[in-house]
């Protein structure tokens, strides 16, 4: 929902009022009137203004703006953040993915097919793709992304994939270091990516992750890992590690060795993974929609919250592994799948999110916050997982 019919306006002003919210989730424990571990303030309104919030609180409390949107009792709450997402690509994997329903086990072998599509697509193809998924994200409540590149693989393709991604997101994460392509040998590619791939793809990029599997025969080992991100950090990009999924491996110590915003998957975490974790400033990014679509083992949010490791939740939207842009989706599966009590699950995919792009704008409603919304057509936030499948999350305003 953009605009209610219901809106009214007043001549002059950029401030908007947003009024008639049943229930405002604000992940901000110190604001007044605010309850529970999301801090929702109910019958609840908000004054946005160039894009910022400029004033919340109980309707009966607010001040005069210059136009109002009522929202009809419905749950207003911090747009989602997906920290997490590969969307520049070509072509598709549905073959891949039936053959993994009927048992056949995930390697990151894939990966290869949709290279060559990428590779094959012209820009204006890929451009028009990346609009669609971000628009179909935004219609379920989604208001930043981050995309990685990683499926170009030579210095050119990977350096249009994050000059497009550029287009739409300042969160862009060169991922040369997705797998070494077929028939290349390893140390020559590994020279290529510390080497011109990343002089060239380093002005587009704020990030540089790293698939660090040591049980894929196509990702990078703990030491390849380490050289790609520090070579990374020395050209100014900062680092994220793709790590544990496929068994127990060093990519979440990687992650925390190297101040890493954050290690995602962790399906497989050791109590030591755990305790460096807890000890360091590295979110836990889940993933729960690729072990739907995988078949693969849930990573145990469990003993990440209980053991005080900050855990973010997104999409992982890729063709391979789970092609889906909804954040409701992933927080209906964490609640379900991953133990996570709906509270968590919401605010792993808004402020825990936020936290894993190292960003304290967005993920909450907060004065002199983004004012990156979402509503939903109902008056609870708990309806995100108590009725899951059902697109009642949309973004709110811009």
């Amino acid at each position: 929902m953009t605009r209610p019919d219901n809106a009214t306006d007043a001549a002059g002003g950029n401030s908007t009022a947003i009024t008639g919210i049943g229930q405002l989730v604000t992940n901000e424990p110190d604001t007044d009137h605010a309850d529970g571990a999301l801090a929702v303030i109910t019958d609840a309104a908000v004054i946005t203004e160039d894009d910022r919030v400029v004033w919340l609180g109980p309707e009966r409390r607010m001040p005069e703006a210059d136009r109002a949107i009522d929202v009809a009792g419905r749950c207003v709450l911090p747009g989602f953040v997906d920290s997490h997402t590969h969307l520049v690509f070509a072509g598709d994997r549905a073959a891949e993915f039936t053959a993994r329903m009927a048992g056949q086990p995930y390697d990151g072998g894939g990966i290869a097919s949709t290279v060559t599509a990428t590779r094959a697509a012209s820009d204006g193809e890929l451009r028009c793709s990346v609009r669609d998924r971000l628009a179909e994200s935004r219609r379920q409540g989604t208001t930043t992304t981050e995309i990685k590149s990683g499926y170009g693989l030579t210095v050119a393709d990977e350096q249009r994939s994050l000059r497009i991604a550029a287009e739409f997101t300042d969160e862009v994460t060169f991922l040369g270091a997705h797998v070494v392509p077929p028939a290349v040998d390893r140390e020559d590619y590994l020279q290529l990516i510390t080497g011109p791939m990343l002089s060239a793809c380093a002005p587009h990029a704020r990030w540089i992750d790293v698939f660090c599997e040591p049980h894929s025969p196509h990702a990078f080992t703990e030491d390849e890992s380490r050289r790609v991100l520090q070579a990374g950090i020395d050209a100014g990009l900062l680092p994220r590690v793709h790590g544990n999924q496929l068994g127990p491996g060093p990519g979440a110590r990687l992650a925390v060795d190297t101040d890493a915003a954050s290690v995602d998957h962790c399906t497989f975490l050791t109590e030591d993974d755990i305790a460096a974790l807890a000890a360091s400033t590295t979110v836990a990014t889940l993933l729960p929609g690729v072990e739907f679509s995988t078949r693969s083992p849930y990573p145990d949010a469990r003993r990440l919250i209980e053991a005080g490791v900050t855990v973010a939740l997104a999409t992982d939207c890729n063709p391979g592994t789970c092609y889906s842009t909804s954040m409701p989706f992933v927080i209906a599966l964490a609640v379900r799948e991953l133990r996570m009590t709906i509270e968590e699950a919401v605010r792993a995919a808004t402020l825990g999110s936020a936290r894993s792009l190292r960003r304290n704008d967005i993920g909450r409603i907060a004065i002199g916050a983004r004012a990156d919304l979402a509503v939903l057509d109902a008056p609870d936030y708990r309806h995100l997982a108590y009725r899951a499948g059902v697109p009642i999350a949309s973004t709110l305003g811009r």
